[in-house]
């Protein structure tokens, strides 16, 4: 008896070119599957869970044929537009500080520094540079005393779960970003920064020596049949035994989860490179990241190296069922990012955005991600609830582990957590989650 699983939606959905990805040198033209070919091992998804669970395979299971599929160029899609925080601390979107319940969080963090140790490994190995991959740690910026308090608020939760940070005043926050414009910060110095676009291309190309990995390869129709999943793509097919689905929201495409997931659209946008006369206007590190106090506020990136010296603001939050955004989209949201860039850098005035785009968030009504064999032989590592850089590499792990045959506390915990809970029915589900988001991003103030 055969099961055959159809791909509705196989477009890219993402709007606008990310700056992480055009300021990188081109790549080498893509590999792009033309032909029906067998392997012991498929993974669809070429973001940080995809690319972990090939490499978490590689590792178990050197010896088979390990195949990856991405429907775009790796880098092109939502990991590429990552604002690139590898995060290994509690960081709940969902509520003022970030912070959750503390025997909770401490279990995350577990479970976060296990795939950021696995991502350094990766880092090593494949020779990524600081630029690429820089171990400095994050500060939580505040702009307000709304916001201070926050940090305060959060720095007690991680005291109460026996966490470092170290506290900054408005000086040191000066003396590292060159702007004024923040009253205080908590560094959490195990946070990973990297350039999002750069490390998901640099994983796919030291994989690449071991594994097969197809691009602009989506995939329209899957088919089981005598134990045997065949992947089809519009010029080839895959056939395997075992699947890991890592394509986070699009998990709707193929049919599972339907109304039990929110697609959320986050914007950022780029500056030109930096001439050397604003440079020195600026002053402050050549690299740093801030993220908000305030969890709807901005995140502000400042990067040096390819491409030159640049600014990214990403703020602006905006909930959509059809899992695409458009360019109109972006521009809707030109206003907010120059608002927040002023406020922040009034010395750079004549400085101009070069790049804008959105990216997509996948959350759960419930906070939870969707793990686990969601039919026989497919196995699923989606749904990141917009911590893709830390879950996503973790789940992508787990997945990978799960489904050749390992067993730990992790997978467990994994296995035994809720499921998704139903959304509410349209039109409430997106009139009930644009109102909270705009409430909350109001709410948030100067720390937007």
């Amino acid at each position: 008896m055969s099961q055959k699983i159809k791909v509705n939606n196989i477009h890219n959905g993402n709007p606008g070119l990310s700056g992480w990805y055009a300021i990188l040198p081109e790549p080498e033209p893509p590999q792009v599957l033309t032909e029906d070919i067998n392997a012991e091992w498929i993974v669809i998804g070429g973001g940080f869970a995809g690319l972990s669970a090939a490499r978490r395979l590689l590792q178990l299971n050197g010896k088979e044929r390990i195949v990856l599929l991405d429907s775009i160029r790796i880098g092109e899609g939502s990991a590429g537009r990552n604002s690139g925080f590898m995060v290994d601390l509690p960081h709940d979107i969902s509520t003022d500080s970030y912070a959750g319940r503390v025997e909770q969080d401490i279990s995350q963090t577990k479970k976060n520094r296990y795939a950021l140790s696995f991502a350094s490994e990766a880092a090593e190995e494949y020779g990524f540079s600081q630029e690429v991959f820089n171990r400095c740690g994050k500060i939580n910026a505040s702009a307000s005393e709304k916001g201070d308090q926050h940090n305060r608020e959060y720095l007690e939760h991680l005291r109460a779960m026996g966490e470092e940070s170290t506290w900054l005043d408005a000086d040191e926050m000066k003396r590292i970003t060159g702007s004024d414009y923040y009253m205080s910060g908590l560094l959490t110095p195990k946070t990973i920064t990297i350039q999002s676009a750069a490390y998901v291309r640099g994983l796919a190309v030291g994989l690449s020596r071991n594994i097969n990995i197809y691009e602009n390869t989506p995939v329209v129709e899957m088919e089981r049949m005598n134990g045997i999943w065949k992947v089809c793509t519009p010029k080839g097919s895959v056939s395997a035994s075992k699947v890991i689905l890592c394509v986070n929201g699009h998990l709707n495409s193929f049919g599972f989860l339907k109304k039990r997931l929110m697609h959320i659209f986050l914007y950022a946008s780029m500056t030109r490179a930096l001439t050397k006369q604003e440079i020195l206007k600026l002053g402050g590190e050549p690299s740093w990241g801030v993220a908000p106090a305030n969890p709807f506020g901005s995140s502000v990136r400042k990067i040096s190296g390819v491409g030159g010296d640049r600014i990214m603001v990403r703020n602006k939050f905006h909930f959509t069922s059809s899992l695409e955004a458009s360019d109109r989209d972006v521009e809707r949201t030109v206003c907010d990012h120059d608002r927040s860039f002023q406020r922040r850098f009034p010395m750079l005035t004549d400085v101009q955005m070069e790049y804008r785009w959105g990216g997509r968030l996948c959350l759960s009504w419930n906070g939870v991600p969707v793990f686990g064999e969601i039919e026989n032989g497919l196995f699923a590592a989606c749904c990141q609830n917009g911590l893709g850089a830390s879950k996503g590499t973790l789940s992508g792990i787990l997945a990978a582990e799960y489904a050749s045959g390992v067993q730990s506390s992790y997978i467990e915990d994994y296995l035994n957590g809720e499921q998704p809970t139903q959304l509410p029915p349209e039109p409430f589900a997106t009139i009930g989650a644009s109102t909270y988001l705009n409430w909350q991003e109001w709410r948030a103030g100067l720390e937007k």
